[in-house]
């Protein structure tokens, strides 16, 4: 919820930003605000997710998705996340969210996304996220006709990406996923 008016500046601004087509990166500049840090005074680990989430939406507006997405009736859903911290974005801290689609598979799209402060990466994510539709998931093939785009021809999903997905998945919600610690 803190970061409801950040995404409705988001949501507006990103409408009068350059476009950009589909497969390019997104830099979306930023600012450590006082919502951001925890108390060892950086940016929580649990909010670069959130962050995260903007530059997404600042790709997707920008390419023209955004819209055709929610004509459709499309909703964006994680499936899975994946992040690695190097250095600690500190309260006022400029920086930009990059964010690049990397690749497919038959159920997800794979995106990148980094935080850069001076040139140097401060944390990478990597993130399978799907599109979902009132009667289920969208395929890729449905995403690339309402895009009007075909993926580039080198834009290949590294091979440790496939390996990270499968093994973090939990089963589908028509199977169990029973707890069992106990």
């Amino acid at each position: 919820m803190h970061l409801l008016l950040r995404t409705l500046l988001v949501l507006f601004r990103s409408r009068r930003r350059p476009k950009l087509d589909f497969f390019d990166s997104s830099t979306l500049p930023m600012r450590v605000l006082p919502t951001d840090i925890d108390i060892a005074m950086h940016v929580n680990n649990g909010m670069y997710f959130s962050l995260m989430d903007l530059g997404r939406f600042d790709l997707m507006i920008r390419s023209g998705f955004w819209a055709t997405m929610r004509r459709r009736g499309w909703n964006p859903v994680v499936a899975n996340e994946t992040i690695s911290f190097r250095k600690s974005l500190q309260l006022g801290q400029r920086y930009t969210i990059e964010t690049k689609i990397i690749g497919f598979d038959d159920r997800a799209s794979y995106i990148e996304q980094r935080m850069v402060a001076d040139g140097e990466i401060y944390a990478r994510a990597y993130i399978a996220a799907r599109f979902v539709s009132k009667t289920g998931p969208v395929s890729n093939e449905e995403i690339f006709k309402a895009a009007g785009v075909l993926p580039p021809s080198d834009l290949e999903l590294p091979e440790w990406v496939r390996q990270w997905r499968a093994d973090g998945a939990l089963p589908s919600t028509r199977r169990p996923a029973p707890h069992l610690w106990n």
